[in-house]
């Protein structure tokens, strides 16, 4: 399958590409999950190796209750950023989601010590919800 340049296609820059990104994270502060979807598809089929486009994705998936397609969108992000913090943790939440608990368990004791005290505090949490 050949992959089409749309952002080269439709000439967009890197302002355009923001001013996209704030109307779909605009959205998604305001619960309008589906709005924000189509934002951040449009954003990963304009450009796919932004890895904050793909962790939102992911996560807007993760709010609308479909942890598989969610733990696609933080495989292609982690690919792409292996050291997110954030995006380790939503990949957890997922495996989780998913029944995953061996895969969920081992990475959230990797992130559970994590200086970010919110990542790591998540991560504990999850390791005390899902014993």
């Amino acid at each position: 399958m050949s992959q089409i340049a749309w952002r080269e296609i439709l000439g967009f820059n890197e302002d355009q590409l923001k001013e996209l990104c704030f109307a779909g994270y605009a959205y998604l502060k305001q619960g309008q999950y589906d709005a924000a979807l189509d934002f951040f598809r449009a954003l990963v089929i304009l450009d796919s190796e932004n890895p904050y486009y793909l962790q939102i994705l992911g996560g807007i998936y993760l709010e609308k209750n479909n942890p598989l397609a969610a733990l696609n969108y933080f495989e292609k992000a982690i690919r792409l950023d292996p050291e997110n913090s954030q995006t380790l943790l939503n990949r957890t939440k997922a495996l989780f989601a998913l029944g995953y608990k061996k895969q969920a368990v081992t990475q959230a004791k990797k992130i559970a010590n994590h200086p970010d005290k919110q990542i790591s505090g998540q991560a504990q949490a999850l390791l005390l919800a899902y014993p």
